[in-house]
């Protein structure tokens, strides 16, 4: 099972597109849709959802992915779940560059604060981060900064924020889902 979470544009048409790809490597794939603009019901709601999806499915080896603000979420949701997370230009930084687009940006910061101290260090190694150098809405070097202590970075070297293609990067997610 792959749990995917969209991105602040929940409408996008490349929501669907990224599920097509992702079921070349496993068709039980499985979109959550919540709101992005109140984040605390936001990381309560996928918690409960994701959590709910996990204990009801049979595969011993879930995954959960994103893209952007998806990419936030599926980092500490997939932690806080103990599943194996891929993470696609994700953004870091939601208090930042969230401001006038969601209702309480500043609720990611308190987030970040409440979360378990350390998580990246305890997450080590659970996570793969696929980030864009074209990546137009976010600065790929300072994610990379922040997240190669702990996860590997494969660079894509074609795709924008929104990453429209992630097939060439499917054997590489198969892989990681699968390891042991």
């Amino acid at each position: 099972m792959i749990i995917y979470l969209h991105g602040f544009d929940s409408n996008s048409p490349g929501n669907h597109e990224k599920v097509l790809q992702l079921q070349f490597i496993d068709p039980d794939v499985r979109m959550i849709s919540y709101s992005t603009r109140h984040p605390k019901h936001d990381m309560q709601f996928l918690l409960k959802e994701t959590d709910k999806m996990i204990t009801l499915c049979d595969d011993d080896r879930p995954l959960i992915c994103g893209v952007g603000l998806g990419g936030y979420w599926s980092e500490r949701i997939g932690f806080l779940c103990g599943i194996r997370q891929v993470i696609f230009n994700p953004n870091l930084f939601p208090y930042e560059n969230m401001e006038g687009k969601i209702d309480r940006p500043e609720e990611y910061e308190d987030i970040a604060t409440k979360c378990v101290s350390d998580f990246r260090e305890k997450n080590r190694d659970r996570c793969l981060a696929i980030l864009s150098r074209k990546d137009e809405a976010l600065d790929g070097q300072r994610t990379a900064q922040v997240l190669h202590p702990f996860y590997e970075i494969v660079w894509d070297e074609n795709e924008g924020h929104k990453f429209k293609n992630i097939s060439p990067h499917l054997q590489r997610i198969k892989a990681f889902k699968t390891l042991g």
